[in-house]
């Protein structure tokens, strides 16, 4: 999701004044200094970041406000979020206990200075992950240039271990509740939602690459994280019925208060009756709009072998958990 030098963050609702980043958290994984061959980059950064804090306050309202429409839940959005769910495989996904996931990713220039925490790049380059799906249950095992991250999210907490070390920073915690629930939604898109009484509206369509669809502006409570709430927009295939962008708040961490961005989901397979998305683009919308984040892929997948809570670890993964997805 959203990673070195802090720059600034973006707090509040409906108003994101700019405030000093906190703090990077104690481990490894920070990105050395610019080199002089990078003088240039740097230079180009630090325009972008001085372009962001020119920002007026006044016009730092969130593209998608918190606050839950007067109305009760638009029948014809809970229509359209079923049908979506019913395209991804609503059927066969409800026969499925537990699901192992695999990814590698790529983090793009800049972010880890906005967000260090949140990124982590030194620790967030591949990750297995093991999702306990009725019991809404997450184990990620995360690999990189600094060593290994491990958490463990559970429905009333989080836990997270750096090379087998408990971490008990509050941002710490907070980025690696957000990263796993917002990962979850990224991969099980509108079967995540499915049947949930959450209030929801339609809102619209647009165009996502090349493809008509169709909006649904959902209200996620509890929230991506250790939040009461986040505010979601579905963007749906009119003809597929696939979700093939997904917008959302990141009101779970205290530097991404205010902050929108957005997902856009690629390459569907199927394997086990359901669709998956393979291949994932993340963008800012605010503070910085259209800021390329993240690009990562589904490299491996698999289900029920029959994992339980125990093997989600920390401080890391044991038994059948142990096992690496299978290869796409």
């Amino acid at each position: 999701m959203l990673a070195g030098r802090p720059a600034f963050a973006i707090v509040g609702g409906m108003s994101c004044p700019l405030v000093p980043a906190p703090p990077r958290p104690r481990h490894r994984g920070n990105p050395p200094p610019a080199a002089p061959a990078d003088a240039l980059r740097s230079a180009a950064r630090r325009r972008l970041l001085g372009a962001a804090a020119a920002v007026p306050l006044a016009g730092c309202a969130s593209l998608l406000p918190i606050g839950e429409p007067a109305s009760a839940t638009d029948p014809g959005a809970a229509a359209l979020l079923a049908e979506s769910a019913d395209a991804h495989g609503l059927a066969a996904f409800r026969t499925l206990g537990d699901l192992s996931v695999s990814y590698d990713g790529r983090w793009r220039p800049l972010i880890d200075r906005l967000q260090p925490v949140l990124v982590d790049r030194g620790h967030r380059r591949t990750s297995q992950e093991r999702l306990l799906l009725a019991e809404g249950r997450i184990g990620q095992s995360h690999r990189g240039p600094a060593g290994t991250k491990h958490v463990r999210r559970d429905p009333d907490g989080v836990a997270v271990w750096f090379d087998g070390e408990a971490s008990t920073d509050r941002d710490v915690l907070d980025a690696a509740a957000l990263v796993a629930d917002a990962y979850r939604l990224f991969l099980l898109g509108p079967l995540a939602l499915a049947g949930r009484p959450l209030p929801m509206r339609r809102a619209g369509g647009e165009t996502v690459d090349g493809a008509a669809c169709e909006l649904v502006d959902v209200w996620l409570r509890p929230g991506l994280g250790r939040v009461a709430r986040d505010r979601l927009t579905l963007a749906i295939d009119r003809r597929t019925r696939r979700m093939r962008r997904l917008r959302f708040t990141l009101e779970g961490l205290r530097s991404t208060q205010g902050a929108v961005a957005k997902v856009d989901c690629f390459e569907f397979v199927e394997r086990h009756g359901v669709a998956w998305p393979t291949r994932f683009h993340e963008r800012l919308r605010r503070p910085i709009p259209g800021l390329p984040v993240h690009d990562w892929t589904l490299t491996g997948l698999d289900a029920d072998r029959g994992l339980d809570a125990a093997m989600l670890g920390g401080p890391g993964f044991s038994g059948l958990a142990q096992v690496p997805a299978a290869p796409l």
